[in-house]
């Protein structure tokens, strides 16, 4: 097997787990999947299937930490890979719905795309109650509009 075969099938265990895990060890696969993300050498198509799964994950009735695990993840993505905005889009329908603490990761992959279809899902943010996701709502802007 070559590193790409190694890695792929490295993410294709973490699934696996991930799907018969309690929630503590769903988290540590989820960082295992980010773990190999963060290498930079997965081909498109599976970085693209990993992020529409960890969105998934993100999106769902898992724990705060499984969730932000999840986020966690697709940040770690969207600094490695180019992601397009319609790999990412379920997580600018579903913002609303995440706690102030897990928004700054959901802007930053959103403003990560540079596509103009993420800014006035970001713009919403500009006026949250939270300093924090109003300050990254700021530079998640600055981001969309510098490309």
């Amino acid at each position: 097997m070559d590193g790409c075969q190694d890695l792929t099938a490295l993410l294709e265990s973490a699934w696996e787990e991930l799907e018969g895990s309690d929630s503590d060890r769903r988290h540590l696969c989820l960082d295992a999947v980010g773990d190999v993300l963060e290498t930079g050498r997965l081909p498109r198509e599976d970085v693209e299937r990993a992020v529409e799964r960890l969105i998934a994950v993100a999106l769902s009735g898992e724990s705060h930490d499984v969730r932000e695990s999840a986020l966690h993840a697709v940040c770690t993505a969207s600094t490695h890979y180019a992601l397009p905005y319609r790999v990412v889009e379920p997580l600018a329908a579903g913002a609303e719905c995440f706690a102030p603490l897990l928004l700054p990761y959901v802007l930053a992959v959103l403003s990560s795309t540079h596509d103009q279809a993420a800014l006035p899902i970001v713009e919403r943010f500009l006026h949250h109650p939270h300093s924090e996701v109003r300050k990254e709502a700021s530079e998640a802007v600055t981001e969309l509009h510098g490309r």
